[in-house]
């Protein structure tokens, strides 16, 4: 795996050159823009959230002599050890007569003019990237002594899953980015 990297709002992030990742990301993303822009508020924004859970195997241990009598031997149960809670806000210009996205608009800067409102919220959204994207970077150099070893040579270590909008609250190790 090569690092790379992509640039988003005068900021260059590093990200994982992964095909099936970006596809879960491009997925999750795509769902929640949908849903959010389907209930946005006279105000032009609405509020989503995103969880990403890792999750670390963990051998379960064999049961009734062995796992012989019920035939289930030794299996991996997934732990999670960690959730990061992602609060989304959708953010569109009030003049913006269709239900084209910031995501969108971010997307397509180069091929367009925009008009003045939204050009204004590209620029005040710029920072506010840089500021998050330090900040979690920040909270995970910080935080790691929860962490697993990794015991495999994958290129994913640990499984994960992103929920979007998730119901319940997960019992395990939260990592609040933005409380």
């Amino acid at each position: 795996m090569r690092p790379s990297s992509l640039d988003v709002l005068d900021l260059t992030l590093p990200v994982v050159a992964d095909p099936e990742l970006e596809t879960l990301i491009e997925t999750r993303v795509g769902q929640l823009v949908r849903q959010l822009s389907s209930t946005a508020s006279s105000t032009g924004g609405s509020r989503g959230e995103l969880d990403v859970r890792f999750y670390e195997k963990r051998r379960r241990k064999a049961s009734g002599l062995g796992g012989w009598l019920t035939g289930t031997g030794k299996s991996d149960d997934e732990v999670c050890w960690e959730v990061w809670k992602l609060k989304i806000t959708l953010t569109t210009p009030r003049t913006e007569t269709g239900k084209t996205t910031l995501l969108e608009t971010a997307q397509s800067d180069r091929q367009l003019r925009f008009p003045t409102e939204r050009v204004t919220l590209l620029r005040a959204e710029g920072p506010s990237l840089h500021k998050t994207a330090m900040s979690i970077v920040k909270i995970v150099n910080r935080d790691k002594d929860h962490i697993p070893p990794i015991t495999t040579s994958e290129t994913n270590p640990f499984p994960y899953e992103i929920l979007l909008n998730p119901r319940a609250e997960y019992e395990g190790k939260t990592l609040s980015l933005f409380s």
